[in-house]
Order: C-alpha cells, then sequence, then structure tokens
C-alpha cells in the first residue's frame, strides 16, 4: 500500500472513484464527486494534502482537504482545515485505508502548521481517530444550535487548547452545496448508474 500526492492524469480516475464510494449510500446515487471536481478550483483547496492510495498500482483511495470559513463575515481560516470527500473503493472498503489516509495526512497537515481539523460524519468511526464533537471547543456549524450538541459535527485539534481560544462559527466551502442541475450535467461524463430509491432518512441535496 502507497501514498503519494495525486496529480492532474489523476482526475478523472479519482472522480471514478469517488463515484463509486458514495453511489446510493447517503441519497439516491451522490455529488461527492462533483464537490471534489469544483474543491479543486478553489481558493480554499490545498494541494499539498491532496493524497491517493495506491494498491498493486491502482489508485484504491483518496482524501482532500480546504479551508474552513471562520464566522458570519466567511472570512477564510488559514488554520482550521477540513477533510472530504475522504473515499475508498468498495472493494477495499473496510480495510484500514481510510483511517491510513487520515492518520497519515493530519500528521502533514500539523507539520505545515494548520492547528485544526472539522469534519462531518459517523462519530463511531472518527471518535478513535481522535475526534470529538465540536461543540465541546464552543465551535459551531451555522444554523446549529449553541444548545445542542451534533454529534455528526467533530474536531481534531492538532495544536492543544487552539480551538477554544478561536471559537465560534465555522464553515466548509460553497463547493459542498451542489446544485441538481451541475450535478446532472457532470453526470453525463460517466457511465449511466442506477439510482436507488429515495429513503426518509437520505441527507438532502443542497
Amino acid at each position: 500500500m502507497e501514498l503519494r500526492l495525486e496529480n492532474e492524469n489523476d482526475y478523472f480516475e479519482v472522480e471514478s472513484l469517488t463515484r463509486d464510494a458514495f453511489w446510493n449510500v447517503y441519497r439516491p446515487g451522490c455529488n461527492e464527486h462533483l464537490v471534489l471536481h469544483d474543491l479543486r478550483n478553489s481558493d480554499s483547496f490545498i494541494k499539498e494534502l491532496d493524497y491517493v492510495c495506491l494498491e498493486n498500482n491502482q489508485i484504491v483511495g483518496n482524501i482532500v482537504y480546504s479551508k474552513m470559513y471562520s464566522g458570519l463575515g466567511k472570512n477564510m481560516s488559514s488554520e482550521v482545515i477540513a477533510f472530504g470527500p475522504i473515499s475508498v473503493h468498495p472493494d477495499y472498503q473496510k480495510t484500514g485505508i481510510g483511517k491510513k489516509m487520515i492518520k497519515y495526512t493530519a500528521n502533514i497537515a500539523k507539520e505545515m502548521g494548520f492547528k485544526a481539523i472539522l469534519i462531518t460524519g459517523n462519530n463511531k468511526y472518527y471518535n478513535p481517530l481522535g475526534f470529538v464533537s465540536a461543540s465541546k471547543h464552543n465551535i459551531y456549524l451555522p444554523g446549529l444550535s449553541e444548545q445542542e450538541e451534533a454529534s455528526f459535527f467533530m474536531a481534531k485539534e492538532l495544536e492543544e487548547g487552539y480551538l477554544i481560544k478561536n471559537s465560534g462559527v465555522y464553515d466548509f466551502d460553497r463547493c459542498f452545496e451542489v446544485e441538481e442541475d451541475a450535478l446532472e450535467t457532470f453526470e453525463k461524463k460517466f457511465p449511466a448508474k442506477v439510482k436507488r430509491e429515495a429513503r426518509k432518512t437520505d441527507l438532502v441535496l443542497k
């Protein structure tokens, strides 16, 4: 298993991998491959933390990072970042690749001088990796109640004590807010896939 930086020649392959990894998981179809595509052109994208994982010279995983935005003024943070999408090919899921990519890149992020990582996801997966509810550091997403703990919004400090001194509202890049029309157009670049039926528990496409 090898980890290396992604390069432009990998882009479509990694977008296809991301599509396969997320297809029909959180909603009918997925939008994470478009999020990834758009993030690469965003000012918040951190190219030095865009890694792929290879097994037998085949790309089987990818993790990317972007800078968070702090405060209601939407100021890009130079110290607080997020990873995602993080993708592992369906044939290689639950083999430890995701955790290896997170640990490896988090160490690099710390060496680069970043102070904290914020994410959304399953707390049962991320708690063992050092992530805790962001509300414990008085960190919140826009629209979330400060009185209610949102276990899906988590934080990992790379510098102990940093977040409590920089508490408040943080938000992700707008690339995560996907428009349905843009997704429909982007989907035409890929082989057709069957979407499952919608469920009440599905994430709503922003």
